[in-house]
């Protein structure tokens, strides 16, 4: 009995295939925007992980700008962490230096490479790897020395491949390059401006180009993640000590800010997909209609059934198995199409966002709960036409022109 109504659903749907379609067309968007949109957030929150896995989301950064004439010394801060090693570990001062990068004699800047003086321990804290030469080390710090340490892109573009021993002019002084750190973006084309884009020189030196005598931000690293907030909380309350004020300082976690941003995303996404989801409701909405025309249509053929003895549950069951047949092929058009989607904005996205790598990745939950409430929909929205079928007269059906 299910197969043969099952059958005769299929078809009744194929006998009015453009008309079908038509019904289907709000389910099969509305599959298709909660697969892509769930996919897209997934490929985001995938995306933002590993941004701050590569920065390292054990670290602190602090931001001091002091309170009136109160500053803090780059010597404080250390003795700071040096009070507290048993939560906090290395340290380093980062001072962003500004001034135009030139190679050698070539007349062209590097507009887009970004200049920081940092400590001997700050890029094995922030992830990056000496692919050539040495990395910055406690002597160039305490002899304020004029080295520096380039990313791939600056050895490759501007020295191609050979920088160690060469000279670098950032601003008005000349920097030798003693080491060349290990590509992070596979993509050698898309490395300007990104963290292959990247130039290391010594604090104490950086200090001293600048004309400055403390650094205003500090990297700070928490070996043990689970110690995150003891450690902020260490830094606030040494930093309010010295300063004698709570307003001249900010720490900011890495791990936190992973927590709020993906919190965002999954925010955003909820709102996104609900809105995607009424394109579900539109189309139990079209399935309904139909199914009403198709017992209008049927009315007679429906009086016949019943004279020859068809129950009422059998002329529901065959209304509404068709509702939520419709509804399924829809779904399954909707995953395919969903499918199709996600890999096209990938690709988009990989032209658009450079600097990015973002992949839209349809979870199986979403085309489950997708498939599911599309079917469910069908079913429902179908049962009051089937209902309708199942109570009429036979007799006035019979009569039905």
């Amino acid at each position: 009995m299910i197969y043969e109504t099952f059958r005769e659903a299929i078809q009744n749907i194929w006998s009015n295939k453009f008309r079908t379609f038509l019904t289907m067309l709000g389910i099969i968007i509305g599959v298709m925007a909660v697969m892509v949109i769930v996919g897209l957030g997934n490929g985001m929150t995938t995306s933002i992980q590993n941004e701050f896995a590569d920065m390292g989301t054990n670290l602190l950064t602090v931001q001091v700008m002091g309170y009136g004439s109160r500053s803090v010394k780059v010597k404080d801060f250390y003795e700071l962490v040096e009070k507290n090693s048993d939560v906090l570990g290395d340290v380093s001062p980062n001072i962003r230096m500004s001034g135009t990068v030139k190679v050698g004699t070539d007349d062209d800047n590097y507009s887009s490479t970004s200049v920081e003086g940092v400590s001997e321990v700050y890029l094995n804290m922030a992830g990056y790897t000496i692919a050539q030469g040495r990395p910055l080390n406690y002597v160039d710090m305490d002899a304020n020395k004029k080295v520096c340490v380039v990313g791939d892109y600056i050895s490759r573009v501007g020295y191609g491949g050979n920088a160690i021993g060469q000279s670098i002019k950032i601003g008005r002084e000349w920097y030798t390059i003693v080491g060349v750190l290990e590509a992070k973006i596979d993509d050698p084309s898309n490395q300007e401006g990104s963290s292959d884009d990247y130039i290391f020189v010594p604090y104490t030196t950086a200090m001293r180009v600048s004309g400055i005598s403390t650094a205003s931000s500090y990297a700070v690293l928490v070996p043990d993640e689970d110690n995150i907030s003891k450690g902020k909380a260490i830094i606030e309350n040494g930093l309010q000590e010295l300063l004698h004020s709570d307003s001249g300082y900010m720490v900011i976690s890495l791990s936190e800010m992973l927590d709020m941003m993906t919190s965002m995303v999954n925010m955003v996404v909820t709102v996104l997909t609900a809105i995607a989801a009424i394109s579900l409701l539109v189309g139990g909405i079209g399935i309904m209609n139909i199914m009403m025309v198709s017992v209008t249509e049927r009315t007679r053929e429906i009086g016949i059934r019943k004279a020859l003895g068809a129950k009422e549950r059998t002329i529901l069951s065959l209304f509404v198995v068709e509702a939520g047949t419709t509804s399924a092929l829809g779904g399954i058009i909707g995953i395919g199409l969903g499918y199709t989607v996600s890999a096209l904005a990938t690709k988009v996205l990989a032209v658009i966002m450079t600097d990015m790598t973002i992949t839209v990745i349809p979870t199986v939950g979403s085309i489950a709960v997708a498939f599911g409430i599309s079917v469910g929909i069908g079913v429902l929205f179908g049962y009051l036409p089937a209902k309708r079928a199942a109570s009429l007269n036979p007799i006035e059906a019979l009569r039905y022109d």
